[in-house]
């Protein structure tokens, strides 16, 4: 089902929602721009993000752009902890809403 050749199906589903397609281009490209935040580190919270919604395209395409953008190993590394403790840390702090209660 996952495969990087449908990420050129993309071009079709923008052509049948031009205004949003653009938009959303527009959005993806200023939000993952250099800023405040340099494009190497923005990338690397794309990659944390993606790994805990668990997105194989995002995965894809955030890791090559993480390298390209100068991230090592070792920060890629980092990064896949760090997304595993957010989700841990979820699933702890959500037992507060079962544990103790009778």
């Amino acid at each position: 089902m996952y495969d990087m050749q449908n990420v050129k199906r993309l071009k079709a589903v923008g052509e049948s929602a031009p205004t949003a397609w653009e938009a959303f281009k527009q959005f993806d490209a200023a939000a993952m721009a250099e800023g405040a935040i340099p494009k190497k580190y923005k990338e690397l919270i794309a990659l944390a993000v993606a790994m805990t919604t668990q997105c194989p395209y995002c995965l894809e395409i955030h890791r090559k752009q993480a390298i390209a953008a100068g991230a090592t190993e070792a920060e890629l590394a980092e990064t896949v902890f760090i997304a595993a403790a957010l989700r841990a840390g979820a699933a702890v702090t959500h037992g507060t809403h079962i544990a103790g209660m009778e």
